[in-house]
């Protein structure tokens, strides 16, 4: 890793019970970048290169005063990190599930594959795979599958644990449900059908699980901690989630929560078929559903490989680059816009990302940002204008419809200190 600047590292904690590992932090630069406080309690381990401080300010509020009891987060800016800081109950090499998340790192993927004329987003699926086109699906394209614009999300069949750790039982589910409504005409949040539905799809191109290929063309050009479908040797390393906390009196009042609660509630609604079948939070941390490949919501990362992987489909870093200019510009365009027929309020698509919207901001609203949001509070993103990487990841569980204020405020102070850097 390389630095533009310069910047301090911040001795690890010792209630964490680690120390650094001897190659962090070699090549990066010591100078006048801030040293966080050892004294304040919030228990911050890490780099801060000069003019990134405000979001080391806001990681500390978080562990102070947000509740977040292990967290970490990581910041690229030129295809260089600036920030990389863990704290709470985080270790420097602590590896968790990222939830939906995961849907953006196959999103990477499938652009990559894209700009290698390895993959059309515009073909029918049941050109690839027949068997999608039974119930009328015949003449869908690959990019709906990417943009929740398919259809097929509330599946009819109910799903086990098993099914979906088999994987075949899933994608036969997908291939033979009859769209939810009129594929192309509404958007809906395909919730665990994204992984079964793209995963298929490239799986039938390649000849390659979704896992495979995430190593092949993403972890291991770029040297990341990153997988869909965990190898046991890494499981001493995973953080488990922690269960969020009561929701707040404004949660409880917060018109959108209780919407999405009845929907929830209700059998029949598209929110319970599509975001409960099945129910996987009991099982997420069990071996058997740690090394399947789930690849809507069970890939295990950090930060710092979140930060890394989006930083290089903007810009080089360390000499890799994933995406030319015109691919993310492609990637990053809007694709639907509006109420989502899921969750039941506003959301923004791309071709495989989600895009800023008031509950999903990223940098912020007017930003050109794009990435994905993790279930309880894990983010990451890329922001081309500002050739930004970004990568959040937490412990801690919180039941925010609206915009978690953790990562919020990590990922707009990241979006404005990138923004007053002087040009390169």
């Amino acid at each position: 890793m390389t630095d533009q600047g310069t910047g301090t590292r911040v001795p690890f904690d010792e209630d964490c019970g680690e120390g650094l590992d001897e190659g962090f932090g070699q090549s990066l630069v010591e100078g006048m970048g801030r040293r966080l406080d050892e004294e304040d309690g919030a228990g911050c381990t890490g780099y801060v290169a000069e003019g990134f401080e405000e979001v080391a300010d806001a990681f500390r509020t978080n562990l102070r005063e947000r509740g977040d009891t292990g967290a970490a987060v990581c910041v690229y800016h030129r295809g260089a990190p600036v920030v990389d800081l863990v704290g709470g109950c985080f270790r420097r090499d602590s590896v968790q599930v990222i939830r939906s998340a995961s849907k953006g790192v196959v999103a990477v993927l499938a652009h990559v594959l894209a700009q290698r004329g390895d993959l059309d987003f515009d073909m029918p699926v049941a050109e690839v795979w027949p068997e999608f086109g039974q119930e009328g699906k015949g003449r869908i394209p690959v990019r709906w599958l990417f943009t929740h614009q398919a259809g097929v999300t509330a599946l009819d069949r109910g799903l086990t644990v098993e099914d979906i750790l088999g994987w075949a039982p899933a994608a036969q589910a997908v291939a033979a449900q009859r769209p939810n409504w009129e594929p192309g005409t509404a958007h809906g949040y395909h919730d665990l059908t994204y992984g079964w539905l793209t995963g298929e799809v490239l799986r039938r191109l390649t000849g390659r699980t979704v896992g495979a290929l995430v190593r092949r063309e993403l972890a291991e050009p770029l040297g990341l901690d990153l997988w869909i479908g965990l190898p046991p040797e890494v499981r001493p390393r995973l953080t488990k989630t922690l269960p969020a906390p009561p929701p707040s009196a404004e949660l409880r009042d917060d018109r959108q929560a209780k919407a999405l609660r009845e929907a929830l509630a209700d059998p029949g609604s598209f929110a319970h078929k599509a975001l409960l079948n099945p129910d996987i939070f009991d099982v997420e941390h069990t071996s058997a559903y740690l090394s399947a490949e789930v690849p809507a919501a069970n890939g295990v990362s950090d930060a710092r490989s979140l930060a890394r992987l989006y930083a290089a489909v903007v810009g080089e870093v360390d000499g890799v680059r994933l995406l030319s200019d015109d691919a993310v510009r492609a990637a990053a365009t809007e694709q639907a816009r509006g109420v989502d027929r899921v969750v039941g309020y506003f959301r923004r698509y791309a071709t495989g990302f989600m895009l800023p919207d008031p509950t999903r901001p990223m940098g912020g609203l007017d930003t050109a940002c794009f990435g994905h949001y993790g279930m309880g509070g894990s983010v990451a993103f890329a922001d081309p204008e500002h050739t930004l990487g970004f990568g959040y990841t937490t412990v801690q569980d919180q039941a925010h419809v609206g915009a978690d204020p953790r990562s919020r405020s990590l990922a707009e102070a990241a979006w404005r200190c990138a923004a007053r850097r002087a040009p390169a």
